[in-house]
């Protein structure tokens, strides 16, 4: 489970939307759309910008096993739908790809730097707006990273993403065993951290 720090003082999202599993009204932000593809399946629209019929689930992985188990989709749009059995887990892995895809375009943009003794080198210019480290990197090095932020008075400050592996990230950012890495400017920085945002609430236990 993610154990970072991610919020960052975002807007307040307006634009609202109704989940068809609680019936609450939530930012556009906090919830994802699900799309009826032309073969009746209902897949994930990440993005909300597919065509044609659409629902809305709170982004929860245990909301939309909800959803599936109980036949929402279905009833909200008042018409058979195919639910794909593992519909929770395409939807992480969608989700995981967009906020990769967001790093992708941040280290293209020379907005990211990768390595520890570039990331040490940010924290201490204090240029850094978000750490990421992979999950399953030496906990030494990691320990050691979040002592400099302490250190430095900006652990509170820094969002922290946390929960992808050296795999996914060195895939991503053309590198190998990506283990450290840093967010240092830019629009992409909003971006990706906006995005390791909605996977968090993803992937977080459902309390209410």
């Amino acid at each position: 489970m993610p154990q970072g720090k991610y919020a960052m003082g975002d807007k307040v999202d307006k634009n609202l939307r109704t989940c068809c599993v609680t019936r609450e009204s939530l930012p556009k932000s906090e919830l994802i759309r699900f799309a009826l593809g032309p073969n009746g399946e209902i897949l994930p629209d990440i993005a909300g910008k597919a065509g044609g019929r659409g629902v809305w689930v709170t982004a929860n992985r245990q909301i939309l096993a909800q959803a599936v188990a109980k036949k929402a989709f279905a009833r909200a749009l008042k018409t058979q739908v195919n639910v794909p059995d593992n519909l929770v887990e395409i939807t992480q892995a969608h989700l995981e790809k967009r906020l990769l895809g967001a790093l992708g375009l941040a280290m293209k943009g020379g907005h990211l730097v990768t390595g520890y003794e570039k990331v040490r080198s940010a924290i201490e210019k204090e240029k850094i707006n978000a750490l990421i480290a992979a999950s399953d990197g030496s906990m030494d090095g990691r320990k050691k990273i979040t002592q400099l932020l302490r250190a430095m008075e900006l652990e509170d400050e820094v969002p922290q993403i946390d929960f992808l592996n050296a795999e996914q990230l060195s895939l991503a950012l053309g590198g190998k065993n990506v283990i450290h890495a840093a967010l240092v400017g830019g629009a992409a920085t909003k971006s990706a951290v906006d995005r390791a945002n909605q996977l968090v609430r993803f992937m977080a236990e459902n309390t209410g």
